[in-house]
């Protein structure tokens, strides 16, 4: 490979991370993968495809992904509602986020906030907060 097509290729990496740095920062907003590849200069068919190529799962299940962390850390708070929880990560639709939570954590968000999470009571919140990290489909064996 030519030292332009590598630098090229480093550019694009470096791309796709600012555009998965900018999930990670933003993730309570409204983000599209037409706007996220707007500002990346490139077409949102190449942002999906890069990005699932260099993370392994596309834009949108990422996102979702971050939301469904940050909503477990409200609902174990506890001083929100399920609904409240849903729209303070940046999901406009209850029934997507039940869907997706339910997905990825295994138990509805309801019966996570009433502590069905499987984690045992008296476990420090960074040790809980890995053990109920929520699996993506690809991580599943």
């Amino acid at each position: 490979m030519s030292s332009a097509r590598e630098e090229q290729g480093r550019q694009a990496i470096a791309a796709i991370r600012r555009v998965r740095d900018r999930i990670d920062r933003d993730y309570a907003q409204p983000l599209d993968v037409e706007a996220l590849a707007r500002d990346a200069h490139m077409s949102a068919g190449h942002l999906s495809r890069e990005f699932r190529r260099v993370f392994g799962e596309s834009p949108y299940s990422y996102l979702m992904t971050r939301r469904i962390e940050r909503a477990m850390t409200l609902l174990r708070r506890g001083d929100l509602s399920v609904t409240e929880v849903c729209f303070e990560v940046g999901s406009s639709s209850l029934g997507t986020f039940t869907t997706r939570f339910t997905e990825l954590v295994g138990v509805s968000p309801g019966a996570y906030k009433r502590g069905k999470s499987g984690v045992p009571a008296g476990i420090p919140a960074c040790h809980a907060k890995q053990a109920t990290r929520p699996v993506r489909n690809r991580e599943v064996s």
